[in-house]
């Protein structure tokens, strides 16, 4: 969250406070009765619980986490333990290329928009862009091609000589507060501006992932296409680190908030990557002590067909119907309405991987967490990646298989989904 939208949130909120009238109604403050009691006054005159498209909500509960049958690896890193959950909103499907791309041209225009100077003075003195303007912006323009030629390719990186965007310079900047740090005891003297990480994040997925992913095959076609092509635009984006995927939710959050703060209207928690144990969780559908999704025990239905993208047998990888990623919304969700939790494309999730974090991680919402930087060393920069991916065997689509990946390391079977902390009721006199 920028200083520019805090201080925006911070004079609504006083607003808020002076003018809004007892909970759960519409009254002003000059309405509240006038006889020395204690009636309530609401942070916001009115309240709708936005229903995030495509998103469905978890109910709280309490399930299993870790394997239900043998560790066959003997590995140890997933001991069965009893948690709870509290209940949240999550993606129904993976993040696509369509919804992603929102993302990647958000960025590109505003950056473009500040090149051509379409910016203007909010009320508060600060400077905003503006979005009016920006939208008229023709990318296949030479005036345009002229203004914004610092995120234009060099000449020498031109083919033909044709100026294209520069992807490395389409660069997300997020400001974020680290509560969890905050938090912490020994900081409770220090100043809140210790506590706001700033960051800036090319966004543009990687599409070489296809070609480097996989030594000694032929997968050009998917890297010159999976990304631009229309064909493509329902599939889950892949090529994205766990950089870019926090990203994403930054955005995604800052997009929700300040359209909220435009209608004066309360802002929402943010969008954030599910942690293991909401991953899992959700995973299962509420079903306990079962392998996959669906139940189980076995990845084929009582007719033979295959219930989820992966690599059957010893590599029949078209059996499934996809011979890579297959669109997001593909084979049947699970019970609580989510798709592909197993198989397609394996998931990003915010917890650092630790092999022994089960025996020590609290019970109530479990999650460990580590904001790992640049020059920490590979261990302590694995994040856990959750229901395996086209590529791989059934095993990696279990609930409870543990996998890791380096969070600064992009893959072309690697995606996310997102979820945000709503509240679960809603105001009968709410309003849009």
């Amino acid at each position: 969250m920028t200083n520019k939208l805090l201080s925006v949130l911070a004079v609504i909120a006083i607003l808020s406070v002076s003018s809004c009238g007892k909970l759960g109604k519409s009254k002003t403050t000059k309405g509240l009765p006038d006889d020395g009691q204690v009636h309530g006054v609401a942070p916001a005159e009115h309240y709708l619980l936005p229903k995030p498209p495509g998103m469905v909500y978890i109910p709280p509960g309490t399930f299993h986490m870790g394997p239900s049958d043998e560790d066959i690896n003997y590995a140890f890193t997933a001991r069965n333990k009893q948690v709870s959950i509290s209940g949240f909103w999550m993606d129904a499907t993976e993040v696509t290329n369509n919804q992603y791309r929102q993302f990647t041209n958000w960025v590109r225009d505003s950056i473009a928009g500040k090149l051509m100077g379409y910016t203007k003075q909010g009320a508060d003195g600060n400077e905003y862009l503006d979005w009016k303007k920006i939208k008229t912006i023709k990318y296949n323009d030479k005036a345009t091609y002229e203004k914004i030629d610092a995120i234009i390719v060099t000449p020498d990186n031109r083919i033909f000589g044709q100026k294209e965007l520069d992807a490395n310079k389409i660069v997300f900047h997020s400001e974020t507060f680290d509560f969890k740090e905050a938090a912490k005891r020994e900081n409770a003297n220090i100043p809140r501006g210790r506590f706001i990480v700033k960051k800036d994040i090319p966004v543009y997925p990687d599409s070489l992932v296809w070609a480097r992913d996989f030594s000694y095959s032929y997968n050009e076609p998917m890297a010159k296409q999976y990304y631009s092509h229309p064909a493509f635009g329902n599939y889950p984006v892949v090529g994205v680190n766990w950089k870019q995927a926090s990203a994403y939710c930054d955005w995604r959050t800052h997009y929700l908030n300040s359209f909220l703060i435009g209608k004066k209207r309360s802002t929402e928690s943010a969008f954030r990557l599910p942690t293991e144990a909401q991953w899992e969780y959700a995973a299962r559908g509420g079903r306990s002590q079962t392998p996959y999704p669906w139940g189980g025990p076995y990845l084929r239905n009582k007719k033979g067909c295959l219930l989820a993208n992966f690599k059957p047998g010893r590599g029949n990888y078209p059996e499934d119907g996809g011979f890579y990623t297959v669109r997001a919304d593909a084979y049947w969700p699970n019970d609580f309405g989510l798709y592909n939790m197993a198989g397609n494309v394996a998931e990003w999730t915010s917890s650092y991987y630790y092999e022994g974090s089960y025996n020590f991680q609290h019970d109530m919402n479990p999650d460990v967490r580590y904001n790992a930087k640049d020059q920490d060393p590979p261990r302590e920069k694995r994040k856990v990646v959750r229901g395996g991916s086209w590529k791989d065997v059934g095993y990696f689509l279990q609930v409870s298989t543990r996998a890791y990946e380096y969070q600064d390391t992009a893959k072309s079977y690697i995606g996310f989904r997102t979820v945000i902390d709503l509240p679960p009721t809603v105001s009968k006199k709410g309003k849009k």
